[in-house]
């Protein structure tokens, strides 16, 4: 691929994002311009969505869990919670032909990119380790926590969840503050 063509479809999928994000159907927008010429078909740019899901998925999730090192099961909902907030028509894309899909490879396709995404939600959380059968079912609850936490919660900031604890001085230096006064 040469760069036009990479500088080119990332565009067109930026124009993606943003006519699914207008348009909240769930269904692929095939009729976008450029789709056509910078995508294969419809897998092609489900997987381009999914792609960037998954990559935005765990940057949320790595900075929640900065500064929400303690409850690792609340991070990784607001994170995913935060993430369905940025892309809400990605992420109906993505449940939408991961429910009906069109072909049996879409099929396979959205089966392993959920499994996926369910073990990455089940690590993260410190709930499991990579090799665990249970990844999925609880990476599952922890995906309907979220998607709870959705519709309930606007998107919230790490900043908000974490405060930083005032900087106290020493009991020595507070002392003197005492007598002094």
């Amino acid at each position: 691929m040469t760069w036009t063509a990479f500088h080119n479809r990332g565009e067109t999928l930026r124009s993606v994002i943003a006519t699914s994000a207008v348009r909240r159907d769930g269904i692929l927008p095939m009729d976008v311009d450029g789709v056509s010429t910078a995508f294969r078909d419809e897998l092609d740019l489900l997987a381009a969505l999914t792609l960037k899901w998954h990559t935005r998925l765990s940057g949320q999730i790595e900075r929640m869990l900065a500064h929400q090192p303690m409850d690792l099961d609340e991070a990784v909902a607001i994170a995913w919670s935060n993430t369905a907030h940025e892309l809400p028509g990605v992420r109906m894309i993505i449940d939408h032909y991961r429910t009906h899909p069109l072909d049996d490879a879409m099929a396979s396709a959205m089966a392993v990119a959920c499994f996926k995404e369910r073990h990455l939600l089940a690590v993260m959380a410190g709930r499991t380790s990579l090799g665990d059968a249970a990844a999925a079912r609880i990476g599952a609850e922890i995906e309907e926590r979220a998607r709870l936490l959705h519709r309930g919660l606007p998107m919230i900031a790490p900043d908000a969840v974490y405060v930083e604890p005032e900087v106290r001085g020493s009991l020595f230096e507070r002392l003197r503050a005492v007598v002094a006064a």
